[in-house]
């Protein structure tokens, strides 16, 4: 029989102990990160150490994503033990866990007597009644705290270039999400993440502002949006819904600015959030200065590919009839046929509900913390439907549209702004195999013309410098100060 327990002193471990030879391997195995077990023991008794912290990326450990983590014992005859002990749920500092029957549950480190309907609803009646000043400090939010990156993140670190002395909050769902250095994280739903969100004289974010929001005297919301439209959104959706239109109106007059990377998005945001009487700042992204002054060389090594070797990377966007992402690409075999690493993004919102992608030369990114740093790594980009091609194009890379659903995503899911097989700049196919006959085969000076005339329309103030025009325009009107 294997007992288990949870250690909450020092790092947060779940211990295993059993009789007999020690096993061959124990590892907790989520579906985004894997966890091995330290093993002592010399013959009668064994304890395994599983640390619930991982690092990834070559980032800091950081503790385990939210989710559940089989617990797994190898034994050294070929078999699997079964794991059935239960310990009830722990709080153990940076995390909460409970085990039952073999797997371990783990969650954000809030107080259950906040984490409920009643505990929520009180920290939001103190959250709508504060009296406390503003703080010269910022709350940023991206993707709903899923990670710290897009603009929110390029604006941290130029703000902290020139403001030093500004407060940064970042949201998160919990402590697995690394946040800039010299930044507090607070945990979604916690009273420290409603205390700074309240208080924060400038809240950033790149997604609607989630649960109740109240803006205080003097507080300014900038919605720095996650991307050049080609779908249809908000209020420009198929099919009509008053609940929905109501939802969106109510939601645009929360911000008080709105970024846009270029004029075309600027137009489509404005009518689509129906934000027509307050500023558009149309200064580029933020998110894609690094395309043009950074260095790949980092995240190739922290994703262990060559400096030599050819990298595709698969980023399709999310459909609105699964949680999961689609399932078009068989990375393993693009790989081979392309002689390629391929690197498979899938959006933000099949981070949790999905899993990662395994196979020779495949590596799933989709837990990486930041997708701008994965474009600059690229050599070229496989998408649909997502605006991940408006910010690659700021490369210069090939790019490829695989688009097996596009008559029901187009009339059905969503629809377009635009004819997208008219104007991509690169070949749109519909089946892997056409796919990888364009990678190995196309001429992308083919659609030098069609390139050209799509960065001058959509990447026009990508130069690497939109972070500093934006950050300059927060302190120049006072937003916080310096």
């Amino acid at each position: 029989m294997i007992e288990a327990r949870l250690r909450s002193d020092g790092d947060a471990a779940l211990i295993l102990s059993g009789v007999g030879a020690r096993p061959a391997a124990v590892e907790l195995r989520g579906t985004r990160a894997v966890v091995g077990g330290t093993l002592t023991g010399r013959g009668k008794t064994w304890t395994a150490v599983l640390p619930l912290r991982a690092s990834r990326w070559g980032g800091p450990a950081l503790p385990l994503p939210s989710g559940d983590y089989r617990v797994r014992v190898d034994l050294v005859d070929g078999t699997t033990a079964q794991v059935e002990a239960s310990v009830p749920l722990a709080q153990l500092g940076t995390l909460r866990a409970e085990l039952d029957d073999g797997v371990l549950r783990i969650g954000p480190p809030v107080d259950p007597a906040y984490d409920s309907g009643e505990g929520q609803d009180a920290l939001e009646r103190r959250y709508a009644t504060r009296t406390a000043s503003l703080e010269n400090a910022v709350f940023f939010e991206s993707f709903y705290g899923r990670n710290a990156s897009c603009n929110p993140l390029a604006i941290d670190r130029e703000l902290t270039r020139l403001a030093p002395g500004v407060t940064r909050y970042w949201s998160v769902v919990d402590l697995s999400v690394q946040v800039p250095e010299g930044a507090i994280p607070v945990v979604d739903g916690s009273p420290e993440w409603w205390r700074a969100r309240g208080a924060a004289r400038l809240i950033v974010v790149n997604d609607w502002l989630r649960r109740r929001f109240s803006r205080r005297r003097g507080q300014v919301v900038v919605q720095t949006w996650h991307g050049t439209p080609l779908k249809r959104l908000a209020l420009h959706r198929p099919g009509f819904d008053p609940r929905r239109a109501a939802a969106v109106i109510k939601e645009a007059r929360r911000w008080n600015v709105l970024l846009a990377q270029n004029p075309y998005a600027a137009r489509i945001l404005g009518k689509a959030y129906a934000f027509l009487t307050r500023p558009i700042w149309v200064e580029g992204y933020p998110r894609n200065d690094v395309l043009t002054t950074g260095d790949a060389g980092a995240t190739r090594a922290a994703l262990g590919i060559g400096p030599d070797e050819r990298v595709l990377l698969y980023a399709p966007t999310w459909r609105d009839d699964r949680s999961e992402m689609v399932d078009f690409v068989d990375p393993a075999a693009l790989a081979a046929a392309a002689d390629a690493v391929v690197l498979v993004r899938g959006h933000s919102r099949t981070l949790l509900p999905g899993k990662d992608a395994a196979g020779p030369r495949v590596v799933d990114v989709t837990g990486f913390p930041d997708t701008s740093l994965l474009l600059l790594a690229a050599d070229a980009l496989i998408t649909d439907y997502s605006s991940v091609m408006f910010d690659f194009s700021v490369t210069g890379k090939p790019m490829y549209f695989l688009v097996p659903d596009i008559e029901h995503y187009r009339g059905e899911l969503r629809g377009f702004y635009f004819d997208l097989a008219a104007h991509a700049p690169g070949p749109v196919v519909q089946t892997q195999e056409d796919l990888v006959r364009v990678v190995l085969e196309g001429d992308p000076a083919q659609y030098a013309e069609r390139y050209a005339v799509w960065r001058e329309k959509f990447n026009a103030r990508d130069d690497g410098h939109a972070a500093e025009r934006v950050v300059a325009r927060i302190l120049d009107q006072g937003f916080v100060e310096r």
